[in-house]
């Protein structure tokens, strides 16, 4: 089975999606194919040896789409073709192909609009004339020669501009499918046909008893109004996709390579595993690697999210894509093409804004049946006004209204709206969590997301910076030739020679305050205790309470204690006769752990702590940070364990671990978050991805969950009572009751404007604070 990703061409509304869908998924050798309106793209799983793009493109040509092979996505891993490159450096043809489109829209919106502007003026004054004679002027043009004009602009507007529409009646005849095209069609032809034969057979309509009003004011108007709504919608649509195409357009064209011992410039497709690149100053780095000569600070902020560069010397990985602030360096290209972190993040997120959410669901649901039903309403609409309306008007004025209803309603129904609302604010949502290094595997990861009470984390690496350091130089003596600064140089000293984690934590310390390291002699490791060596003639020691004893010194008790409570490891630096200070080494909490746990409470979400240390410590850990509950003494086969203890109270839990240990308990939690950083996390692995390993990117993902999820909400939520509200007012609802009837141009007018505000109000998600 092949998986690809490819651009449609021809989509004009939610129920095109469904359309292509049925006839998809009846060619021999499709699997599975998911089309989304808002990106204009299907994903097909199918058979290559039973079917082919071209055999599925020619089962939808007749009804008006195009599957756009030259520019489909591969969904497998390996060198990038030149049309992948084309994607990744911002080339991609559906895009500009899409500008063209709506190149051609403008045209046409710039000349319908002011027409439909005009024509909606003339409308207004002519109706104004009749209902307040004494105040509006009479219509300053005699109604034949108006009528005439009319005809004339409607004939430009419907046959040229209005062609889409009147190919969607072709394929309703022909092929019994109908979308938005057609109904728009059916109500404008239906307006003119009728407003023709009025004008151009005035005897034969006079003694037929037929109202002598025409309509054509209202196949131009209504054509002009959508025509342009539909060109904000697509202008709109275009800006959903910007976050893709800023990390497209973060992958450099050319790199800089050694080839046969000299520097050349290449293209970007051309570099191969192991080859040695080299990276100036200001330069993007092309590819990942590891770095094998030179040092430097390099901007990550626009994969990791992360705003402070960071500084990379030898054996460090760098990212595709990221720039390089200061210093020359070389580094050997790890992975290439589309194995690239950039390139699986560019796969990723564009798999996740073609997902669809469950909350969807229904939306699909009516979307498919709904062109049917609304085509079914208005027929009943207009046999309702002539049979029963007759009976309490004249029947040229129950045709009328009935014309006017049948029209309004085809006009005013739009699937748009409804099939627009999720998928826009996904696309949206999922754009902006990629840009702040959040992310998000599907749609559903992040619907669930936001129902998410509960966010079970690691101690170690994730409240805790994951790496054991000095806290604490608290000497024992009073003496004034060992201040903290040269008990750090006498420990360190001693500690130069040894790997023990706790001795790389005191050589860190003394790194960072530029401490001179004396000579050592006689140096000793005393096994599972300690060491000892003699500086200026004077033997030192350091280790633990077993060592103390060996030696038989004395040390504080009580503050050996209180530095275990705290989760504390003390070292006791001697010489023979004493004690000389304890040094507190701890793996130290994050700064920002303690502001992520109080933006999580704010968020209504309790924090867990799972750790494997002993009770006291985790205790003093998550009091300082503000955590709700501990569970210690873990054992690591026990945390999914845990996990399902928690959602047995009916939490809805969401873990945040490695990917990797932690596999289990993110496949038991409702959510799985995996954290990592850079080229080291498998982005594949979890529901959610941060890429900075950072627990300040968690309350951003829930925040950035519960916002898209709003907007949905509210997206649906107008779309659903646009239409429900639409059109009954449409059909002549409340024309008993108070005389309203809602004239078709302001349906028109409605219906254009109702997919904009739903596009428009998930665009405002780029401009949330998370």
């Amino acid at each position: 089975m092949e998986k690809i990703t490819i651009p449609i061409k021809g989509m004009h509304c939610a129920s095109c999606a469904l359309t292509i869908e049925k006839a998809i998924s009846k060619v021999n050798g499709v699997d599975s194919i998911k089309v989304n309106y808002g990106t204009e793209k299907a994903t097909i799983e199918f058979d290559k040896t039973a079917t082919s793009i071209d055999q599925m493109s020619e089962r939808i040509k007749p009804f008006g789409y195009e599957l756009q092979n030259e520019v489909a996505m591969p969904m497998s891993h390996g060198n990038m073709s030149a049309n992948e490159h084309a994607e990744h450096l911002g080339l991609d043809k559906s895009k500009q192909e899409k500008l063209k489109e709506l190149d051609d829209q403008k045209a046409k919106v710039e000349f319908v609009l002011p027409i439909a502007i005009m024509i909606f003026a003339l409308m207004m004054w002519e109706i104004s004339a009749k209902s307040f004679p004494n105040v509006v002027p009479a219509f300053f043009l005699p109604m034949q020669l108006y009528s005439t004009m009319m005809m004339i602009i409607s004939s430009v507007v419907l046959f040229w501009i209005g062609q889409p529409f009147l190919k969607g009646i072709v394929n309703f005849i022909q092929y019994k499918v109908a979308n938005m095209d057609t109904l728009i069609g059916i109500g404008t032809l239906t307006a003119y046909l009728y407003s023709s034969f009025v004008v151009l057979f005035p005897n034969i309509a006079h003694s037929a008893g037929l109202p002598e009003t025409n309509y054509f004011d209202v196949a131009i108007v209504v054509i002009g109004f959508i025509v342009f709504g539909k060109y904000l919608e697509a202008r709109s649509k275009l800006k959903t996709g910007e976050a893709i195409e800023k990390l497209m357009n973060l992958q450099a064209k050319t790199a800089l390579v050694e080839r046969n011992g000299e520097e050349v410039e290449i293209a970007i497709d051309m570099v191969q595993l192991d080859d040695v690149v080299i990276v100036k100053p200001g330069g993007k780095i092309p590819v990942d690697g590891v770095i094998i000569e030179g040092k430097s600070s390099i901007d990550e902020s626009m994969v990791t999210g992360e705003p402070i560069p960071v500084d990379k010397t030898v054996e460090d990985k760098v990212i595709g894509g990221t720039i390089n602030k200061q210093g020359t360096f070389k580094f050997k290209a790890t992975k290439v093409g589309s194995d690239t972190l950039l390139a699986s993040i560019i796969k990723m997120v564009e798999e996740a804004q073609g997902s669809r959410a469950p909350i969807q669901k229904l939306a699909d649901q009516i979307s498919g049946v709904f062109v049917p039903v609304v085509l079914i309403i208005a027929v009943l609409t207009l046999i309702i006004w002539l049979a029963v309306g007759s009976q309490f008007m004249p029947f040229n004025e129950a045709l009328t209204y009935g014309l006017l209803c049948f029209v309004g309603i085809l006009v005013i129904a739009c699937p748009c709206a409804l099939g627009l609302a999720t998928p826009t604010a996904i696309i949206v949502g999922v754009g902006k969590g990629a840009q702040n290094g959040i992310l998000i595997k599907n749609a559903e990861s992040l619907e669930k997301l936001h129902k998410v009470n509960t966010i079970v984390v690691d101690k170690t690496g994730t409240i805790t910076k994951g790496k054991p350091e000095v806290t604490d130089i608290l000497p024992s003596y009073a003496d004034e030739s060992l201040d903290g600064v040269e008990i750090l140089k006498l420990i360190a000293s001693l500690e130069k020679n040894s790997e023990h984690p706790l001795a790389e934590a005191i050589k860190e310390k003394a790194k960072s305050m530029d401490v001179q390291l004396a000579k050592v002699n006689d140096f000793e490791i005393i096994e599972g205790k300690g060491l000892k060596g003699t500086i200026d003639g004077k033997m030192y020691y350091a280790g633990n309470l077993k060592l103390m004893d060996d030696l038989n010194l004395d040390y504080d008790k009580d503050l050996i204690d209180k530095l275990s409570k705290q989760g504390k490891t003390p070292v006791l630096f001697t010489d023979d006769k004493k004690v000389l200070a304890t040094i507190a080494i701890s793996d130290t909490i994050k700064e920002s752990s303690a502001d992520a746990v109080a933006r999580l409470h704010k968020l209504g979400v309790k924090v867990v702590m799972l750790t494997g240390d002993n009770r006291n410590t985790a205790k003093y850990i998550a009091d300082l940070v503000g955590i709700d509950k501990v569970f210690a003494e873990v054992l690591p086969s026990e945390k999914a364990d845990k996990v399902r203890e928690l959602q047995a109270e009916g939490l809805v839990v969401a873990m945040a671990g490695d990917g990797v240990n932690d596999a289990p308990a993110l496949a038991q939690s409702d959510v799985g978050i995996a954290m990592g950083t850079g080229t080291d996390v498998a982005i594949e692995s979890a529901d959610i991805t941060l890429l900075a390993g950072d627990i300040s990117k968690i309350p951003q993902a829930i925040k950035l969950s519960k916002k898209t999820m709003a907007t949905i909400k509210q997206n649906l939520f107008w779309a659903f009572i646009y239409n429900v509200v639409g059109i009954p007012l449409a059909a002549g609802l409340l024309f008993p009751i108070w005389g309203i009837l809602l004239n078709p141009v302001f349906a028109g007018l409605a219906m254009a404007f109702s997919s904009v505000s739903v596009v428009t109000n998930s665009l405002r998600l780029k401009f949330v604070k998370i």
